[in-house]
């Protein structure tokens, strides 16, 4: 029988999916980020900080969900992510913690340019892993049920 945590983690995940799917409609068009006006690459960064925040929770959620003590915050829950074998490259995740703290308290241009290059080049790929890595989970986890 599933729990409200099974529920949780597996919603959480349908969340950070689409919005996954959102900003991969950029990244992986035939588009650059010297092409996106100034209002395209505020979309992308408002997209990216969705996306990531989705991200760390929905990864909480599951750590929570196989019975891991419970680590409040996005730095605790990806170094706990990283030994359960969730994500892999702990340097790109932590980049992408730095840039995501970097949105959320200043805004310049030179950080905006820096944060959209680092979308495209490191942290789209990231994201698409983990959510590859999700739904490994949750086919597995559907699996053992049966």
């Amino acid at each position: 029988m599933e729990t409200n945590q099974d529920i949780r983690w597996l919603q959480r995940h349908d969340s950070f999916h689409r919005a996954n799917g959102r900003l991969l409609e950029i990244t992986e068009s035939n588009r650059t980020p010297d092409d996106l006006s100034d209002l395209e690459m505020e979309g992308l960064i408002q997209r990216f900080e969705y996306t990531y925040e989705l991200a760390w929770k929905t990864l909480q959620d599951l750590l929570k969900y196989k019975g891991y003590d419970f680590v409040q915050g996005p730095n605790g829950t990806l170094q706990m992510a990283l030994e359960d074998g969730l994500i892999t490259d702990h340097d790109g995740w932590r980049r992408m913690a730095k840039a995501r703290i970097t949105t959320a308290h200043t805004y310049n241009e030179g950080d905006a340019l820096a944060i959209v290059q680092g979308i495209y080049e490191e942290y789209s790929r990231l994201l698409k892993q983990l959510d590859h890595k999700l739904k490994e989970e949750a086919k597995r986890m559907a699996n053992d049920t049966f």
